[in-house]
């Protein structure tokens, strides 16, 4: 809820007013005082405080009353810091503060009056509830998310493999959360299904759809990396081609229109060879319009199977006490059969006491709801699951609001904003993102945030939310005042504190409009999967577009509006830098603008994310901001070296982030400033510098976890120095051809915990690489590209890698095999090869064929090869585990560049290039 949120963050505003260095900044002790006694106590209460379970339209008058004394304790705080810090002590006179003080404290003292009447009447004593440390996850929905629709999956599969060679539309119609995307999900995942197709791919439209991100996806999908800047007939030209004489199966993910149609179906070949088409969609009468087959149906589940879900949900395959069966049942009718809904009231269940009173309570709010005469039931089911949630993770479900429908969502970026709203309660031993983690990992337990994707190690790595959770949250948000999501007008008044402006409203981002949001401590700007052309609409390309903010935001805390998808729309770096309240800024610049140096001014940020056309130069103030978290410059940031001399060194101990750095020299001052950096990403570009050992100081970060390192133009010596920290999880180093890989290798192998390495470019001028036993104990994902000379591999047995999981051999082209002892390792997954030589794809073939021979059908290793148009002979070797895709580059960069009147010289020059360096699609590995 807002209210908690509030309270939190005023809290752990009073609590970090002592950090700031120059000047000292602080309360009057007895406001103080009297302000954390009252904020402690109102926190305690709400944790136990539920005022009702019912929906209702209308925020809670206690928990409202709350929340308004709370930003008015933030205003009146955060205004005297920023008049202390921008030496305009004059707006704000002490007597001035201290009567505003004290006014918001007598309202706090009522407010707590009347807090202690409501615990005796009501007799509020439970149990508090904080966040777990329990990494046991609850059984979840999709262990049983086919109850009930098994008929469904024999007719999809009937229907996807069928004898008629013509191209089949096939929807799957159905009421939101009943399980259509699910029945989708299951279908694509299905072996026979991904045996039969020869490609398949997947996009969400939702209602705010666009027609270049969608195609972009797609072929993003079908290992078809294209340019931002191509149009949609391009895009739809490159995909049309793509699948031409293949069977495919595409899969259009919740429609709305038939515009959404009409917009990708033209790029869809009838091959006349079973390729099949799905989508999904609410509406009735579109699905009528695509197709004259009959619509396959979502039903909703009768008691039966409503049961047989939530028990498993709850319980997994242990099975209900018989003492809760009979209510649990009433429970699951009460659900009128909607799985989404089941699948989130046994989240709660789940992570609930299982007494008979809980689930009696429980049984007789739902009755009500189900028994009433509002259209809204099934929006009424799910806040049944939100007002039930404790209240430190309220405001983190909330916030999942104000991203765009069907968004990808970053955990780790998502974590970032989490952290600088301040929210999120401290515990004593943890820090604020290992809080955010688990309480991340409670809403997925709890059916309410869905995992999207895992990472390399096993971990999430990007999640979603259901559209009709994500409406929940806007509703609840507004009604409780946490979040406005702009939609086709300006904000009406200036009282908002935490403002979204999603892609439909991105004309709406001017000076003008944020010249309105004086009380703004968030703005959000969601314009990441919007077409360029708005974009440019947005932000203007010339100077005199530009966009400053205005100091009216003096008192921003959070300012995100830059995505790695946004390439455009620049801000004046001085501008930026006078919001001294800033705790998370990312955003796009311009480079002929400079930091200021009053840079160290923002002496609260955590998170800074700067992106520009080219690398910049980085201020020495920058080594004084100790409340840094995560330092982020995609371009690359050049770091000058800590200030010498000065009286009062300062430890950057919350640093855990540094990306894009180039040319640091990580000597002895620099690592002693940054002892608990677990992400480093470095970049070498110049030589000789200064040092060239540097790197051997790397060891002494004992907290590193992920190192990321390029070196170029002759900067290889750094790397033939470097000492690894065997703290390390994940390695990435992009080296030259000259980089001698048999002298580094022996010092990964031996790194204890590494589960993930990937190497680019190098040599093995022994043309031999030898692993022994007791290297990669750890290692789950190896990834080699462009490792030159590379011929023979040798691998003894199986337990050089015994828990490798993922190889991935990139123009690795002459290798002459692959040890057959890979094959061999229990928990290998999945091998990828992509032009490489033709004998190591034939002893991949073999690899696979002799794991058939023992395992058959219960083999889980998959073989995926890319092979150059010349190589074409090799996709006869393609079978059930060994998908074989051949992909011309020079046809499609040709066809590309042609379409954009590149000359033929340009043309010749970029495919040699993207030959030589293959650097299409493997970036984001590095």
């Amino acid at each position: 809820m807002a209210a908690y949120g509030a309270l939190v963050s005023v809290m752990n505003i009073i609590d970090t007013l002592h950090l700031h260095p120059h000047p000292p900044i602080s309360l009057h002790p007895k406001q103080a005082e009297s302000l954390t006694e009252n904020v402690t106590f109102l926190q305690d209460f709400l944790e136990v405080y539920n005022p009702r379970l019912d929906y209702s339209k209308e925020a809670d008058p206690l928990e409202r009353r709350i929340v308004d004394a709370a930003y008015a304790a933030e205003d009146i705080i955060e205004s005297h810091i920023v008049d202390q810090i921008t030496s305009d002590g004059g707006k704000i006179s002490p007597d001035s503060l201290y009567e505003a003080l004290e006014k918001v404290i007598r309202d706090m003292d009522l407010i707590k009056k009347d807090a202690k009447e409501i615990e005796q009447t009501l007799g509020v004593h439970t149990t508090k509830s904080m966040p777990s440390d329990s990494s046991k996850s609850s059984p979840t929905a999709k262990e049983s998310s086919m109850v009930g629709a098994e008929h469904l999956m024999l007719e999809m599969k009937d229907k996807l493999t069928s004898d008629r060679r013509d191209l089949q539309i096939i929807p799957i119609v159905g009421m939101g959360g009943s399980g259509k995307t699910t029945l989708a999900i299951n279908i694509c995942q299905d072996r026979l299904i991904k045996e039969h197709f020869h490609v398949s791919a997947w996009a969400a439209i939702s209602q705010e759809y666009n027609n270049q991100e969608m195609l972009i996806d797609i072929l993003g999908q079908l290992n078809k990396v294209v340019g931002q800047n191509l149009g949609v007939d391009g895009l739809g030209e490159i995909l049309y081609k793509h699948l031409f004489g293949r069977r495919y199966l595409i899969v259009l993910d919740d429609m709305w229109s038939i515009e959404a149609w009409d917009g990708i179906r033209r790029f869809l070949p009838d091959n006349k060879n079973g390729s099949r088409i799905v989508v999904t969609t609410r509406l009735s009468n579109l699905a009528s319009n695509l197709s004259n087959s009959k619509n396959l149906e979502m039903s909703l589940l009768n008691e039966v199977d409503s049961w047989d879900m939530l028990s498993k949900t709850v319980f997994g395959e242990e099975g209900c006490p018989p003492e809760l069966e009979e209510i649990g049942k009433r429970i699951g009718k009460s659900c009128k059969g909607l799985p989404l809904s089941i699948a989130v009231i046994g989240g709660l269940l789940a992570k609930s006491n299982h007494t008979r009173e809980f689930w009696e309570s429980i049984e007789e709010n739902l009755s009500s709801i189900v028994n009433s005469e509002d259209d809204e039931w099934c929006l009424r089911i799910l806040h049944m699951s939100y007002k039930q949630l404790p209240v430190y993770l309220k405001p983190c479900f909330l916030y999942l609001g104000v991203f765009s429908e069907d968004k990808v969502i970053l955990r780790s970026t998502l974590i970032k904003l989490w952290v600088a709203e301040g929210f999120l309660k401290p515990k004593i031993g943890k820090s604020l993102e290992e809080i955010a983690k688990v309480c991340l990992k409670e809403l997925v337990d709890r059916n309410l945030v869905l995992v999207d994707e895992i990472g390399s190690n096993g971990e999430m790595k990007c999640c979603k939310i259901h559209d009709l959770l994500r409406d929940l949250c806007l509703k609840e948000a507004e009604k409780e005042r946490f979040h406005r999501v702009i939609r086709d007008d300006p904000p009406s008044n200036n009282s908002e504190r935490m403002v979204v402006f999603p892609r439909k409203t991105a004309t709406l981002f001017t000076s003008e409009v944020l010249e309105s949001l004086s009380h703004a401590r968030s703005i959000i700007c969601d314009f990441c999967d919007y077409g360029s052309e708005a974009v440019e609409v947005m932000y203007g390309e010339y100077e005199d577009n530009e966009i400053r903010l205005p100091y009216n935001l003096r008192l921003l805390r959070t300012f995100k509006a830059v995505d790695k998808h946004l390439r455009s729309g620049d801000y004046f770096l001085d501008n930026l830098f006078e919001l001294v309240n800033l705790r998370y800024l990312a955003a796009r610049v311009r480079t002929t603008h400079e930091f200021p140096t009053t840079f160290d001014l923002l002496w609260n940020l955590h998170t800074l994310i700067i992106d520009s056309a080219y690398e910049l130069i980085g201020p020495v103030e920058i080594w004084k901001l100790h409340q840094l978290r995560h330092l982020e410059f995609p371009e690359g940031l050049i770091l000058p070296d800590p200030p010498s001399g000065d009286n009062v060194i300062v430890i950057m101990k919350n640093l855990q982030t540094l990306k894009g750095v180039v040319s640091l020299s990580l000597n002895e001052e620099v690592v002693k400033r940054i002892p608990n950096t677990k992400k480093l990403y470095l970049r070498y570009n110049v030589k000789p510098m200064e040092g060239e050992k540097c790197l051997s100081n790397l060891m002494c970060l004992s907290k590193l976890e992920n190192f990321c390192c390029s070196t170029r133009y002759g900067c290889d010596d750094y790397l033939q120095w470097i000492m690894f920290p065997h703290s390390l999880k994940k390695l990435s180093l992009c080296a030259s051809s000259k980089l001698e890989l048999e002298d580094i290798m022996p010092k990964i192998g031996l790194l204890p915990i590494l589960e993930k390495l990937v190497l680019q470019n190098g040599v093995f001028k022994t043309r031999k690489w030898e692993t022994i036993e007791g290297q990669f104990l750890s290692l789950k994902f190896l990834r080699l590209k462009a490792c030159r000379d590379l011929e023979d591999w040798i691998v003894s047995n199986s337990s050089h890698f015994p828990l490798l999981q993922n190889l991935c051999l990139t123009n690795v082209d002459q290798l002459k095999e692959i040890p057959s002892e890979i094959g061999e390792i229990a928990t290998m997954k999945s091998i990828s090869l992509r032009y490489c030589s033709e004998s190591a794809v034939v002893s991949a073939k073999e690899i696979i064929e002799e794991q058939e021979s023992l395992y058959g059908d219960l083999l889980d290793l998959r073989v995926r090869v890319v092979v150059k148009h010349e190589q074409e002979e090799l996709t006869r070797l393609a079978s059930a585990n060994f998908e074989v895709v051949e992909i011309d580059i020079s046809h499609i960069l040709k066809k590309s560049m042609e379409s954009r009147g590149s000359s033929s010289d340009d043309v010749e020059n970029m495919v040699d290039t993207l030959q030589e360096e293959e650097i299409v699609e493997e970036q984001e590995h590095l």
